[in-house]
């Protein structure tokens, strides 16, 4: 028999959480056909041998609702053997929507998600207005990977309040009904599911909170039923848990009205152990027979410190702000000038609040970028043992290759200095990696290498505490997040599952550090990270990535709705 494609002789993971094994994989029209020794041929055959063998992985929490409808190419996240997305979280997104509000959905996703206001009003065309014909516009592009769409609570609630809604006001037992109306709407149209935010963190780029965030339970049980009413369709939550009791018996009212699936964000996000009692909540749900989920990250949420980034604790100097006409190279060469640089410290500590960074919690990220540094590496440490000022230690590392170097700040998953909670987190059965954010954060955070983290720290690379197995590792990453959206046709390596798939350089298997593209429309910035040692990307039998640069091929789609299991269709 000819296949369109063998991968040969690669240690194969195949996601079932078994171990590996030396194992051919068959490929025909798009699905995997065989695994194990493969007698057939291959119009085309890759040798895998050295190498690891694994289901392309599935990137739930990403942002990339703007970015899909201008760019075929979803990166970061396909640098990252991504082979699907999910966007639409966190409730914020551009459908429904009526012409006269697209400034308010595009100042909210700016403000949550640090999408500038001028890319996205360049960049989105809004030629839809309800949620299927968002879908539609969407479809009209190829792109390199399968992605997929969720219903937003922002959205909804601005389109059927109008201002009140963006005000926070509570809703009528009317409006709920039409929200509801709106959220089914769009999943039997082919969302996945229905999202929402609940923290504070989250605000509109004028600093007001996002409209769901004080929505009441009556609201969100309201439109959970009638998703639930559709028979499909997943439920997302981020929440800052300030009463935890009141918001986990609203998450369960959603879960228990609407017979759905519901997953939420979870971080360690303050020094201690209270994420435990989101894990545990986990348990006792599922226990219950309720499918609860906690998406989880593989690593610290850092700020990214830089003479680029959103974040440049020189702009409170007048000196500096005098030079930012400069290209970057004649900033970065001009700052290093013995007057600047002692005219910019004096005005920065003579402000209130000097140069505006816990420096005991700022690290140099380096190159490879280090993740878990110790207290000892902080710049605060690293300027007393030099006897210098570290503020000064700060000005002359930002100046560090012509002004791109990076340092990072870490802000959540990091108040004991390590990554034991991620290590906890990670290691619950009802967790999976996720919250990489891919498409958003675009001058502050660049987390969607967490699958390459998962893999190189978790796996590898980490110097002390929990390590895990990479068939665990890859379990998780590809079929625990397929399950977590209803996306059961992929995740796994056997007869019949979808085809995707990355081959991948184990030990060689590196991240770059993040950098600034100035690729985005209106001009606008973003940074990327890439990777070495993803040998080939997959996407439905067609190879997307090949040593980390794009092919060309297009393969990828919008998914429609939950996919069913070939073992059990």
């Amino acid at each position: 028999m000819a296949f369109d494609l063998v991968i040969r002789g690669g240690s194969v993971i195949d996601g079932t959480g078994g171990p590996a094994r030396t194992a051919d994989v068959a490929i025909s029209g798009g699905t995997v056909a065989e695994v194990g020794k493969v007698s057939g041929t291959g119009k085309r055959e890759i040798d895998a041998g050295g190498a690891v063998v694994t289901p392309g992985f599935v990137d739930i929490h990403t942002h990339y609702d703007g970015q899909a409808t201008w760019d075929s190419r979803l990166n970061p996240s396909s640098d990252h053997g991504v082979t699907t997305v999910v966007m639409g979280n966190c409730g914020v997104g551009f459908a429904p929507v009526r012409p006269p509000d697209h400034g308010k959905l595009i100042e909210l996703m700016e403000g949550v998600e640090d999408l500038p206001g001028a890319v996205l009003s360049e960049g989105l065309s809004w030629d839809w207005e309800s949620i299927p014909e968002y879908l539609d516009a969407l479809e009209r592009r190829p792109h390199d990977l399968d992605f997929a769409a969720q219903v937003c609570h922002g959205p909804i609630r601005l389109f059927v309040m109008g201002e009140r809604g963006a005000d926070r006001e509570p809703a009528t037992a009317e409006e709920i009904a039409e929200m509801g109306r709106l959220a089914a709407e769009g999943i039997r149209a082919g969302a996945l599911g229905f999202t929402t935010s609940r923290t504070l963190n989250h605000r509109t780029a004028s600093g007001a909170p996002a409209p769901t965030v004080r929505a009441e339970r009556a609201e969100l049980v309201g439109i959970a039923e009638a998703v639930g009413a559709t028979g499909i369709g997943v439920l997302q939550v981020v929440s800052d848990f300030e009463d935890v009791a009141d918001e986990i018996a609203t998450l369960l009212a959603m879960m228990r009205t609407s017979g759905r699936p519901l997953s939420v964000s979870l971080l360690q996000g303050r020094s201690g152990t209270g994420y435990r009692k989101i894990l545990d909540t986990l348990s006792r749900a599922n226990a219950e027979g309720l499918e609860m989920r906690a998406q989880v990250a593989a690593r610290m949420v850092g700020i990214l410190v830089g003479l680029e980034g959103t974040v440049n604790p020189l702009r409170g100097s007048a000196t500096y702000r005098s030079l930012e006409g400069l290209d970057l190279a004649k900033r970065a060469v001009r700052l290093g000038e013995p007057d600047i640089r002692t005219r910019v410290l004096e005005e920065l500590r003579a402000r209130d609040g000097g140069i505006g960074l816990p420096l005991e919690r700022v690290f140099e990220l380096g190159d490879p970028p280090d993740y878990e540094p110790g207290p000892e590496a902080s710049l605060a440490a690293r300027a007393a043992a030099l006897g210098v000022e570290p503020d000064a230690l700060l000005y002359d590392m930002l100046r560090g290759d012509g002004g791109r170097a990076l340092l990072l700040m870490p802000f959540l998953n990091y108040f004991d200095g390590n990554l034991d909670a991620a290590g906890d987190m990670l290691a619950h059965p009802h967790t999976v990696p996720g919250l990489g954010d891919g498409g958003a954060h675009v001058g502050t955070i660049c987390d969607a290498s967490f699958t390459t983290t998962l893999l190189t720290h978790w796996a590898r690379d980490r110097r002390q505490g929990t390590r895990f197995d990479l068939p665990f590792l890859i379990r998780r990453q590809c079929r625990g997040t397929a399950e977590t959206v209803g996306l059961l046709d992929r995740g796994l390596l056997a007869p019949g599952y979808k085809a995707d798939v990355n081959v991948i350089d184990f030990d060689g298997l590196r991240l770059h550090p993040p950098a600034m593209a100035h690729d985005l429309p209106a001009g606008g910035k973003r940074l990327l990270q890439t990777a070495s040692g993803y040998l080939h990307t997959i996407v439905s039998g067609t190879e997307v990535y090949a040593g980390g640069e794009p092919t060309g091929e297009l393969p990828g789609r919008l998914v429609r709705g939950a996919r069913p299991d070939p073992a059990t269709a």
